[in-house]
Order: structure tokens, then C-alpha cells, then sequence
């Protein structure tokens, strides 16, 4: 059987362990004669499955009582609608524009309400993440919003800012999972891109205070009402249930491993192999200020473009898959995820040293 070290920033790579036992699982789970994909969302199968992938999660993240886990549908995308329909009752939200995403979670939201942005980098191509002035923050605003990872920019959040009494809201799709936080410092915790840390694409996870809950908009749709998740256990409709059981076996997975204490040590290990060694290099370069690199998206550039191609066709012969970087930064991209292991780094830092030696 043929692997590779898959470095795309989404869908990612999974750990074998987990492809392992679901594939061991598929065709009978528990002795039902079915596979997970084939059992009721309403069945006494899937309420375990379900229930136990909230109490790892909540394990995992030590979550505290007063907040709720939702598993939804919809991704990120979804959530930049959600998360002003249901808090923007003063009808203005503070945000931090450090890319990509951010402009997108901040376009939709200007839908329905008045959108301040509060610190930005955008004066130098999103590049580093903008300190946050607590004097810019509108204390009536309905929430501050924040991307902690930027996977095109490679930018993270290396202290989460002090909000007050406005909720704090928190798109961590690109690494929830993969370092210890503290959840009560946020109103809304979301990932909607569960294919990076958590399983395959499909499924999104809301961690939510509970008094934010409620407070929807008339015109919100039911099926982006927060209550109408919170209220149905996350079973208002069929919910995406392959992706909840590849979840809980990434959680037990992650659990295994040690938790996130043991799994921040291992990511920042193999961000700090790569990093080092780009900034040893006069061949690679980085294009993110040192202290706002994140450990999940590296990207790096060649000063001579015209190598970009070579690199990554090269590259891909090794066994090193998905490292073109986004369109709008060039150059190359590794997304190092939990799943990666440490040895994939290293295999891939080797080829970058004898890509380096036989291309300088």
C-alpha cells in the first residue's frame, strides 16, 4: 500500500490508525451489520457515537458546563452568516483583518449589520498579525471577531486578545485541536474546516456560551439558528454522521497521543525543523513576520520563480503531495496538521536540501 505525506491545507491527512480501525469497522460497526454510513442518525448506535465524540471534545478541551457542542453542517462559510444572525442584536461587530478568510467572514456579516474593523495587515499583504489597540474596541459592539489561523497567509494569534464583556468569536478551523487554549476566554469557538484536525470534509463544530444562544434575528433561516442545534442535540436534521464517528476516533486518537499538551509539543517540533531550517537558507524564504508564524500552513518562496514548478513536480515524485502555494501568495504551502508526523517534516526538509543543493 502506497502512502504519501499529503501536505494540502484541506482536506489533510488523517492519521493511518484512525483510516485503519474505520476501515476495519466499515462494513460491520459493533456487530450491526451495517456500516456507520447506513446507521439511523436516530438509532441507539449513533446516540453512542455522537455522545461519546462531545465528551472526548469536551475532554480534550476541558470545555466548561455553560457552553454547548454543536456538530452542524455548512463549514466556515456557513458560520460568517450564522454567527451575525444570531448575536448582531445591537447590529455592529468588531473584526481583525488579518486575510483571506477574515474579509470573507466580514462581507457577509455586512449584511446585517455595521462591521468595524479594529486592527488590520493588509498594508502589508497580510503578512503578520496587527497588534489589537483595547481603545479601538467598541464596548457595544455585539462581538469581536478574530481568525486565529490563516492557512493561505501561514499567520496565527500567538495571544488571544482581552475582549471584556463583548464576546470574543473565533474562527479556529485550521487549528482547533492542535494546541492548548483556554475556551472560556471565547463567546464562539467555530471550525468549519474539519478537514484539517479534526476528519473529513463535511462536518463543523460550534463550541458556543450558552447565553448567546436565543438571541437570533427574525429573519434567521431555522437551520441557522443556533437554538434549533442546541435544542436537538445536534439532530434536527441528518447530520453529517460519517464525519462525527471519524471525528471520535480522531479525538481518541488525540487523546491517546496524550492531548493537546502532548499534541502542541509535537506540532511545534515540527514547525520549528522547517522553520529553521528556511531561515538558515538564502535559497527559501519566509514571507511572515517571526512573530506571527503559525505552526499549522508554512509557506515559503524561492527567489526564482521560475523553479516553483520544478519544486513541486520533483517534490511530488518523493512522495510529498500538495505543496503549490494559494494564488494569491505564490510560491509553496506545507500544512503541517496533527496528523503529520514529525518524520514527514523531516523527509520533506531533506528534499528541500537536496532541491536547494542541485537547483542554487
Amino acid at each position: 500500500m502506497k502512502r504519501v505525506y499529503n501536505f494540502s491545507a484541506g482536506p489533510s491527512m488523517l492519521p493511518l490508525e484512525v483510516l485503519e480501525k474505520a476501515q476495519a469497522e466499515l462494513p460491520s460497526y459493533n456487530d450491526s451489520g451495517m456500516s456507520v454510513m447506513e446507521l439511523s442518525h436516530r438509532s441507539g448506535l449513533f446516540t453512542e457515537i455522537i455522545t461519546e465524540a462531545e465528551a472526548l471534545l469536551r475532554e480534550l478541551l476541558n470545555i466548561p458546563s455553560h457552553y454547548k457542542v454543536l456538530f452542524i453542517q455548512g463549514g466556515a462559510s456557513q458560520q460568517f452568516a450564522m454567527v451575525p444572525l444570531n448575536l448582531m442584536k445591537n447590529g455592529k461587530a468588531d473584526f481583525v483583518h488579518t486575510g483571506s478568510w477574515s474579509k470573507k467572514a466580514m462581507k457577509e456579516a455586512e449584511k446585517y449589520g455595521k462591521v468595524n474593523v479594529i486592527a488590520s495587515s493588509e498594508d502589508d499583504n497580510f503578512t503578520y498579525i496587527p497588534n489589537i489597540d483595547p481603545t479601538t474596541l467598541d464596548p457595544d459592539a455585539d462581538y469581536v471577531h478574530i481568525t486565529t489561523n490563516n492557512t493561505i497567509e501561514g499567520t496565527a494569534f500567538q495571544e488571544i486578545p482581552d475582549t471584556g464583556k463583548v464576546p470574543l468569536v473565533a474562527d479556529m478551523s485550521s487549528n482547533i485541536l492542535s494546541e492548548e487554549i483556554d475556551v472560556s476566554q471565547f463567546g464562539i469557538i467555530y471550525a468549519g474546516g474539519a478537514q484539517k484536525n479534526i476528519g473529513p470534509a463535511g462536518l463543523t463544530v460550534v463550541i458556543i456560551r450558552e447565553d448567546l444562544i436565543g438571541n437570533a434575528k427574525d429573519i434567521c433561516p431555522t437551520m441557522l439558528d443556533y437554538k434549533t442545534h442546541s435544542e436537538s442535540g445536534s439532530l434536527y436534521n441528518t447530520p453529517p454522521t460519517f464525519a462525527i464517528y471519524m471525528a471520535k476516533l480522531v479525538f481518541e486518537w488525540v487523546k491517546e497521543l496524550g492531548g493537546l499538551k502532548a499534541m502542541q509539543e509535537r506540532n511545534e517540533k515540527k514547525a520549528a525543523i522547517l522553520y529553521d531550517y528556511i531561515s538558515q537558507s538564502d535559497f527559501y524564504q519566509s514571507p511572515v513576520a517571526e512573530d506571527s508564524r503559525s505552526i499549522m500552513n508554512i509557506p515559503f518562496v524561492i527567489p526564482n520563480h521560475d523553479l516553483d514548478a520544478k519544486f513541486i513536480k520533483e517534490a511530488q515524485a518523493e512522495g510529498l503531495e500538495t505543496l503549490k502555494g494559494h494564488r494569491s501568495v505564490g510560491g509553496m504551502r506545507a500544512s503541517i496538521y496533527n496528523a503529520m508526523p514529525v518524520e514527514g517534516v523531516e523527509a520533506f526538509v531533506a528534499f528541500m536540501k537536496k532541491f536547494e543543493a542541485e537547483n542554487k
